[in-house]
């Protein structure tokens, strides 16, 4: 088993960010935040699509059917497979001058929680949210940047971070019908002058394990499902933002980067993780 990430294609990203494995297509879909494109990258043949977004994206999961959900500056719409819209499913709850979505993951009955974050980082008011057919529900607020959403192998544990404030919490949640309480702390990171490494984006394996990237940190961490870290696997970038599982066998870890002035960073990188993932379920609008 090859336990170090490997760039594996040079994305060039400002912000790369929610990398999701298609597995009808045998590809991983991710974004640049920051330069507003909607990436696809084969793996077995190292073809590596790029299209642009017409506005600012935050994350993006699978839907039924073929597309995407995307969590939006304006609200979460729906795209199809090249990134252009189709429907915009709810506006944007909060002030979009000032707070777009950032962060979502697909529950396994189909719904998308997704988050949000304030770039003001003064009022700390972002939130949230779970998407069904019944509208957008707020689940929680007072976050500066929500992060790490994320599911346990059975959906009935709900992850879920707020990076500037190095927590990690998680939720009980049922799958049935997406109603999420009992929020406690799972992680709490403690930085040094020297490790600002904070909670970014997660995924989770089929053990039950939460697998974070350090932002500032240059490092996934694997926590079991008790909070307790098991692993740390450095990346040659600082800025790692998000891991996502893939490839036939769902045992290799992506991890997309943001670009970090005279580092490296931007790019795709992954490796053997030794374990599979929980792969994503497809979002349905009809949930």
């Amino acid at each position: 088993m090859n336990e170090r990430f490997q760039r594996v294609s040079a994305a060039g990203c400002g912000l790369g960010e929610s990398p999701v494995w298609l597995a009808a297509e045998a590809r991983l879909a991710f974004i640049d935040i920051a330069g507003r494109r909607l990436h696809r990258f084969d793996p077995a043949t190292g073809d590596h699509r790029i299209d642009p977004l017409d506005e600012d994206p935050g994350c993006v999961g699978p839907a039924r059917g073929g597309g995407f959900v995307a969590g939006l500056r304006s609200g979460v719409w729906l795209l199809d497979a090249d990134g252009r819209k189709l429907r915009r499913l709810v506006a944007n709850p909060e002030a979009s001058a000032t707070h777009r979505f950032n962060d979502g993951h697909v529950d396994p009955g189909g719904r998308y929680v997704a988050g949000t974050l304030d770039e003001t980082k003064a009022a700390g008011d972002a939130g949230f949210y779970r998407l069904d057919r019944r509208g957008l529900k707020h689940l929680a607020g007072g976050i500066m940047t929500s992060n790490g959403a994320a599911f346990s192998p059975d959906g009935r544990t709900l992850y879920h971070s707020d990076t500037p404030r190095f927590v990690i919490w998680r939720w009980d949640y049922d799958p049935a019908t997406g109603e999420a309480e009992n929020q406690r702390e799972f992680v709490r990171l403690q930085p040094t002058p020297e490790d600002r490494g904070r909670p970014d984006g997660a995924a989770v394996d089929a053990d039950g394990c939460y697998w974070s990237a350090l932002y500032e940190g240059g490092r996934l961490q694997r926590y079991d499902p008790d909070g307790r870290l098991m692993a740390a696997y450095p990346l040659p970038a600082r800025k790692p933002t998000m891991p996502a599982f893939g490839g036939p066998d769902m045992k290799t870890l992506f991890v997309t980067t943001a670009a970090d002035e005279g580092r490296e960073g931007g790019d795709l990188y992954a490796m053997d993780a030794g374990v599979a993932g929980v792969p994503s379920a497809l979002f349905d609008p009809a949930t």
